[in-house]
């Protein structure tokens, strides 16, 4: 049996009859070139770092592009370095599932290091020297949407933050607080550029990323913990940028189907697990083939020639399109409205969801009939064939084991970005007609569905008690909603009244949804689909045969 650390060199036949792909460099050589002057470092070692962001440097590495492999930093749950990360010598498989049941397998070695923050304060005086060096280009980052997050509704610090604005660098933990802190030390080692390059899946992403990290050095400006040049070293926009990005694979958490696969290869220990901090890890990431990343062209200390890779370098325009293309018509809606309904009919994965014929109509009106109006082309790819992708090839790609459950975390969160950005342009732009939506009502009452509940717990089309994913306002719309009973006794006007706060939500929906003609029809799926068991796969089934 073969393990990750073996090496690679005395033993390529036994990889080679494994399957597994090998790197074409040496990782001696890179390790000491990278080490020696470092070029990219990443914060956030979870799967789609390991499905993204290393494979791509690895990718330059084997065409001879770059002689550098790249940093990762991990600040959330750092024990995700030393239970996925240091047991391997850095390495891990990435292992793409293909829609005919096939999967690829290759060993990514192009980690030259590792830094767990938190655990050992070694690690960020560690960085610390990273970032003093001059070469340095990029910093990219896959921390999650919450990962920006300083400040509360009202604008106070949250209760984790409170301290790091208090504290200042040396009380940094946060990723944010770490990363300024870093920025700080590189100010003061002689003011060097650098890009600094979010990759999280939401619009306008190096908006928030900078917004959040000013916020911080305000904070510690304000208190004399830094200096207000420092504030101006941050606002040079020819020395610190903050790059638009889109990226889209979809990367579930590692399933141990696959896990029992590599071992039938041949491979040792490839059990998934949960690492201390509770994420789900493996030693490798399972993955689909399709894959896209788009950057706004800007990085004042040079770059990696991540085109050679295969990422898209562009404008800030073209970066903003394309991502509105995936989060707000061509992707993500049609997942959390598959995810939703998965979780009320019981499916345990989102490809049989979409294998569902009613499921299937709601995703196809969904994109091309009530989407792809609204839509401004990238230029660089085709917004009608990336929805014909994701429909066809990705979201039924039964090798891929995501699961509405994970869908469906912080859908709450998500709703103004998937769903409000489209009813918004129906209703402002001419030509445009919000009553001739249907999907998306229809998918906001069966959201509001399976939130009938109590206590975490929603309820399925059987009547049965179904965990809700985490949600930050889970429990103000659960209490909201606990007053309707799913035996049908409600009225529609009863139903209207309990669910109207909720419409006229504009952090959810972006917009008063009770002044627009979606409230009648949200109110009256609704209804139909609280008249007791089955009731939601019968209302989707009748409007599905209109379509």
């Amino acid at each position: 049996m073969l393990h990750l650390d073996d090496d690679m060199n005395s033993e390529t036949a036994a990889w080679q009859e494994a399957g597994v792909t090998l790197p074409a460099f040496d990782t001696t050589s890179m390790r000491q070139a990278t080490n020696q002057s470092p070029v990219w470092v990443h914060f956030g070692a979870g799967n789609l770092f390991r499905a993204v962001h290393a494979p791509i440097a690895q990718r330059l590495l084997d065409l001879g592009a770059t002689d550098r492999g790249i940093l990762v930093a991990e600040s959330f749950d750092p024990s995700i370095i030393d239970q996925a990360y240091t047991p391997f010598d850095n390495r891990f498989l990435q292992v793409i599932l293909r829609a005919d049941g096939s999967m690829d397998a290759a060993l990514i070695a192009s980690v030259a290091g590792t830094y767990p923050l938190g655990e050992n304060p070694e690690s960020f005086q560690d960085l610390r020297q990273v970032f003093r060096d001059p070469g340095l280009q990029m910093v990219t980052t896959t921390i999650t949407e919450k990962g920006y997050a300083l400040v509360d509704s009202k604008g106070h610090a949250l209760p984790w933050i409170a301290p790091e604005f208090e504290g200042g660098p040396t009380k940094a933990k946060s990723a944010i607080g770490v990363i300024t802190a870093l920025l700080l030390e590189r100010y003061q080692a002689g003011a060097f550029p650098l890009a600094l390059v979010s990759t999280d899946n939401f619009s306008r992403n190096g908006e928030r990323f900078g917004q959040a990290v000013r916020r911080m050095a305000d904070e510690w400006i304000s208190r004399g913990l830094a200096g207000r040049d420092f504030g101006g070293y941050l606002d040079d926009d020819m020395r610190i940028t903050f790059p638009l990005t889109m990226i889209d694979r979809i990367t579930p958490n590692p399933d141990q189907e696959v896990g029992r696969r590599l071992e039938a290869m041949g491979m040792a220990d490839m059990s998934p697990f949960r690492t201390r901090g509770g994420t789900a890890m493996a030693p490798y990431a399972n993955t689909e083939e399709t894959w896209y990343w788009v950057v706004e062209d800007d990085f004042p200390a040079g770059r990696p020639p991540l085109e050679k890779a295969g990422v898209y370098m562009t404008n800030k325009d073209t970066v903003n399109a394309a991502d509105q293309m995936k989060v707000t018509t061509c992707l993500n809606p049609l997942h959390t409205a598959l995810a939703v309904f998965g979780m009320l009919l019981g499916y345990p994965t989102m490809s049989e969801t979409i294998a569902d014929p009613d499921l299937k109509a709601l995703v196809t009106r969904l994109g091309y009939v009530e989407g792809l109006p609204v839509v401004e082309d990238p230029g660089i790819f085709s917004p009608k064939e990336f929805l014909r992708q994701v429909i066809e090839v990705r979201i039924p790609n039964p090798g891929l084991p995501d699961t509405p459950a994970r869908i469906c975390t912080d859908t709450s969160q998500k709703m103004p970005v998937r769903y409000g950005n489209t009813i918004s342009k129906y209703l402002c732009t001419d030509g445009l007609d919000a009553s001739a939506l249907e999907a998306i009502p229809l998918i906001i009452a069966a959201w509001l569905r399976l939130l009938v509940g109590s206590d975490g717990q929603g309820t399925d089309d059987a009547g049965r008690p179904v965990k809700l994913s985490p949600d930050p306002r889970l429990k103000e719309l659960q209490g909201i909603l606990s007053g309707i009973p799913l035996n049908g006794s409600a009225g529609r006007e009863t139903l209207s009244t309990i669910i109207r706060p909720i419409l006229a939500d504009i952090s959810v929906f972006g917009t008063d949804l009770n002044t627009t003609p979606l409230a009648g029809k949200i109110t009256n799926a609704l209804a139909a689909m609280c008249q007791g068991s089955d009731a939601v796969a019968g209302t989707l089934h009748q409007v599905a045969r209109t379509w």
